[in-house]
């Protein structure tokens, strides 16, 4: 009988690891469950005979992926994948996957969540600022990107867009401004919020040029991964820019400078907690099995992202 483990460090909500196990079990599957643990052998002694895995941030290595010989399947529960060794996976002829779309209202709202506690002093009862009539632009216009400028026009933003994959008219119809590149983007915009990923031409992409192209006040809010920041240059910018701030869900290796040294103008979440909602919580988790099942019974890879 083909065998789903569920292997998750920080566990699903209990909810989400029902609807799975009916999943699971309706597609005539044993279902497997390994939550909390605190040493990697756990998991490695746990994948030796599951034909199909479901993780959330849990790093699946080469190790893990040769510690199991019968799997074929492994699914991350979110739209990030860099937690999932790619390369072993395809040398194992392991199909990997992940369920885009599935988190993106919780990050959406997150990145408004970080900005109104900014924009109104941390909540400190000192007087702050509104969003209506800002302008705010969108880097990367996917699933996460489409919910932001759907709450921004409800806060009355005025919205702008910048995505090479994306073609301008999808924007359009949605009231965001299309614009033709980074540069333009930030020049024009008081808050960015970021939702690019973090692959070989992102990576470190978001620098001192781009950055100092933000008008008076500006704001980048960074939802993303932090391997998108050059961090020397966000560094960089904040000492040399008064009327800038950092807004992110995710702790740079230089948070405790950032936060000793501008106090005020960087807020920080405790943990990286964009999808930690228990709808999304249960959405992806739910579309990972649902996935699996697809896959092993009719071949279906359409989330795939492994060559």
């Amino acid at each position: 009988m083909t065998k789903v483990l569920v292997a998750t460090e920080k566990p699903f909500a209990a909810l989400a690891v029902e609807g799975i196990r009916n999943i699971v079990q309706e597609a005539g599957f044993e279902f497997a469950l390994l939550e909390n643990y605190t040493d990697v052998s756990a998991l490695l002694n746990a994948v030796k005979d599951a034909d199909a895995l479901i993780v959330r941030s849990d790093i699946v290595s080469k190790e893990v992926v040769d510690a199991a010989p019968l799997l074929k399947i492994v699914v991350r529960a979110g739209a990030g994948y860099d937690n999932l060794d790619l390369a072993a996976c395809s040398a194992k002829g392991v199909v990997a996957m992940n369920t885009p779309g599935q988190n993106a209202n919780a990050v959406a709202e997150l990145a408004f969540g970080l900005m109104l506690f900014h924009l109104r002093k941390g909540f400190s009862g000192k007087s702050g600022t509104e969003l209506r009539g800002k302008t705010l632009g969108i880097h990367a216009y996917g699933n996460v990107g489409k919910f932001v400028a759907l709450i921004a026009k409800g806060f009355g933003m005025e919205v702008f867009g910048y995505d090479p994959f994306i073609p301008a008219e999808k924007m359009t119809e949605a009231g965001v401004i299309p614009l033709s590149s980074a540069e333009e983007l930030y020049g024009k915009c008081q808050y960015v919020s970021l939702h690019i990923p973090a692959t070989a031409d992102t990576k470190r992409s978001i620098n001192l040029e781009l950055l100092k192209r933000m008008p008076k006040g500006a704001t980048l809010v960074n939802t993303a991964r932090k391997e998108v920041i050059c961090e020397e240059s966000l560094l960089k910018m904040l000492e040399e820019r008064k009327d800038f701030s950092y807004l992110s869900d995710i702790e740079p290796d230089c948070k405790e400078q950032l936060l000793a040294s501008y106090p005020g103008r960087c807020v920080f979440t405790a943990k990286k907690m964009g999808a930690q909602t228990e709808e999304a919580n249960i959405n992806a988790g739910l579309a990972a099995a649902r996935q699996i099942a697809a896959f092993i019974k009719n071949g279906d890879k359409t989330f795939q992202v492994n060559p």
